[in-house]
């Protein structure tokens, strides 16, 4: 996290202080605003820990999502905290938590992205660009009357002299600008598509109702599929069929009642994985082999902007 504090800091120093003079009042509004929000947003996203799953909390954190039935299933519990298991939770051996919505572990903000902070790392992915974008502009600005793009007519966008001469030209703007002005636009210019491309695939998370870790545990999941080693059956009649099994064998039918979850989306679904191939021994007649992710019932895909609402409002 200090490097890349350390990085944006050290850049728009070097930048302000070679600049700061030659812009016009209207360039610099934006700046304090701008260079504020990637520093605002790492703090929340650092110090934000309500997303870890403790004693005290195990209860409220069990009523956040109800489980599916496929990737995640009640009456299991971490090894590492010995609790329960709360629907889309994951234990971070670097945090030593279980994270509530864990999405993964950042090293840039040093803490694990999960229910409560996911959303001000998206504003640090959308403030980052923005920022560099900006500074990228500023920096053109002030380089503009140094780049002579007028040697370029006449010459083929094909050629090698056009490249040599765009070469030159670029060498010769930097040479004016020096690393204060040219090396950090050029640096931010550069670096710009990374957290776009980054927040692009987060996006994309949300869009399929998703997180990184879910996204990882529906491709292994698809992989057993394929492998032929996934059943599907439904809940209602496993339960009624096992109910009926343990009141024939005179055992208790007293069970732990899984936690009732205000979502909007349910599914009878039960998805299991066997190590042989077979259907599920005892049951066999309730369950059918799958073998695509068609087949499986995502309850946690509300549609993008619900998906998205849900994310901004910290659940």
């Amino acid at each position: 996290m200090m490097i890349f504090l350390g990085i944006i800091t050290t850049a728009a120093s070097m930048f302000l202080f070679a600049t700061f003079h030659r812009l016009t009042i209207a360039q610099t509004l934006p700046i304090p605003i701008l260079l504020a929000l990637p520093y605002l947003f790492t703090y929340l996203c650092a110090t934000h820990t309500a997303h870890y799953i403790t004693p005290s909390s195990i209860t409220a954190q069990l009523q956040e999502y109800p489980y599916d039935h496929v990737l995640y299933h009640p009456s299991l519990s971490c090894r590492t905290c010995n609790l329960p298991k709360p629907a889309r939770s994951k234990h971070c051996s670097l945090c030593n938590h279980c994270v509530s919505r864990a999405d993964h572990h950042c090293p840039w903000v040093n803490n694990c992205l999960g229910r409560t902070n996911y959303r001000y790392f998206l504003g640090l992915l959308l403030s980052l660009p923005i920022l560099e974008v900006y500074g990228a502009y500023l920096g053109y600005t002030i380089l503009s009357p140094h780049l002579n793009f007028s040697l370029l007519h006449g010459k083929s966008l094909f050629s090698t002299e056009y490249w040599n001469t765009l070469a030159v030209i670029s060498m010769y703007a930097t040479n004016k600008g020096g690393l204060s002005i040219a090396g950090v636009a050029i640096l931010a210019a550069t670096t710009a598509p990374l957290p776009v491309a980054l927040l692009a695939y987060h996006l994309y998370l949300i869009w399929a109702g998703t997180t990184t870790n879910e996204n990882a545990k529906w491709g292994y999941l698809g992989e057993d599929m394929e492998d032929g080693f996934v059943w599907r059956a439904k809940r209602s009649e496993v339960q009624t069929f096992k109910r009926g099994l343990t009141q024939r064998n005179g055992e208790s039918t007293q069970k732990e009642a899984e936690v009732e979850v205000d979502w909007p989306v349910d599914s009878d679904q039960i998805v299991v994985r066997t190590m042989d191939g077979l259907a599920p021994r005892g049951c066999e007649h309730l369950y059918e082999q799958i073998w695509s992710l068609r087949a499986v019932d995502n309850i946690y895909d509300l549609g993008f902007w619900d998906n998205l609402m849900y994310i901004l409002q910290g659940r």
